[in-house]
């Protein structure tokens, strides 16, 4: 017995010897020392071994056994270190190079003008419609009081698709579509892309953004409107924002006015920002026409309401003193950067 044991140390060491992978030492492993390995084979015919000698037998096996594991676990550490060292050199880092930067976006500064000016009409309890950006002549125009011949429609003017059917200019057809319905009363906002057909400058682009809000509800008067874009103005440019209403015309709403507030940069003293006046334009307002009420099947008689129109990008370079429209769209990764 103590020869067979020898013979397969014997053979173990030497094919331990031979191998020169992981997977190969595995296999001397499993075929000395497994389930079905030569030296489990040994210690199944221990009932052939005489009663007194078995305990000197298994103390030979264990011996074995203990030997064959010591070589093998020397050998595995060995391989893995020379596979660690191929690795290494197949894997070369300088770590003397820059790390790559994770260069990470945020939002546009005209998405985060918009949800401000969302966030504060939300807060009054308006709610935010969107409506589609292709819209009928008569949901663009007609239904907002502006007759067949009117110079906005001129083709100069206006994107048609054909003689139905264009590119919005104002979102205010929204506020239609919302009327038609009849869910009296209304506080809602139109925020959206609008199209014109106007030259690229520093102040025009022909696809830009507006903010519309409307109110229809019982005894709404002038004073309401004044009330709110006061509020509104001072949520957005500062508490100590004044306002000043100046008549104008639209075709949708009567009274009409042109809404400046003080400037911001100079407190209404006179400054380069505001052109020494001390005012700045920011939105258009009025309110709604009759006609525009009848047209939607509400009774002037018992509803009236308030309108104003608010252009995004001019709020966005107001508020972030850029000079150039045309920045917002260029999408340089410098300038975007700086907000």
């Amino acid at each position: 017995m103590k020869e067979k044991l020898e013979q397969i140390k014997k053979e173990a060491i030497e094919q331990i010897a031979k191998s020169d992978a992981l997977d190969a030492l595995n296999d001397v492993r499993v075929n000395f020392l497994g389930k079905k390995g030569e030296l489990t084979a040994v210690l199944k015919g221990m009932k052939d071994v005489a009663p007194e000698d078995r305990p000197k037998v298994g103390q030979l096996v264990n011996e074995t056994r203990a030997e064959i594991e010591r070589i093998l676990e020397e050998a595995t550490k060995k391989l893995e270190n020379i596979k660690r060292e191929m690795t290494m050199k197949a894997e070369v880092i300088d770590v003397t190079l820059p790390a790559k930067k994770n260069i990470v976006g945020h939002r546009h500064p005209n998405i985060t003008t918009q949800e401000e000016v969302q966030n504060i009409f939300i807060g009054m309890g308006y709610e935010v419609i969107e409506g589609p950006e292709i819209e009928t002549d008569y949901y663009n125009f007609e239904a907002l009081n502006i007759p067949a011949d009117h110079p906005a429609k001129d083709e100069q003017d206006t994107f048609y698709i054909n003689g139905e059917y264009l590119l919005r200019t104002q979102t205010s057809g929204t506020q239609v579509h919302v009327m038609e319905k009849g869910n009296l009363p209304i506080r809602m906002i139109a925020p959206g892309r609008v199209f014109r057909s106007d030259e690229v400058d520093a102040t025009h682009s022909p696809s830009f953004h507006q903010i519309e809000g409307l109110v229809i509800d019982k005894h709404i008067t002038f004073a309401d409107l004044k009330g709110t874009l006061a509020e509104f103005a001072k949520e957005l440019f500062g508490e100590d924002t004044k306002v000043r209403f100046r008549p104008h015309h639209f075709n949708f709403t009567e009274p009409s006015a042109e809404m400046d507030v003080s400037c911001f940069k100079c407190g209404g003293a006179g400054c380069r920002f505001c052109k020494g006046t001390g005012w700045i334009e920011i939105l258009g307002c009025g309110l709604v026409h009759p006609n525009v009420l009848k047209m939607s099947k509400i009774d002037p008689e018992e509803y009236s309401g308030f309108a104003f129109g608010i252009g995004l990008e001019r709020i966005a370079l107001l508020k972030y003193e850029i000079d150039d429209m045309r920045l917002l769209y260029e999408n340089d990764v410098r300038f975007l950067k700086q907000f």
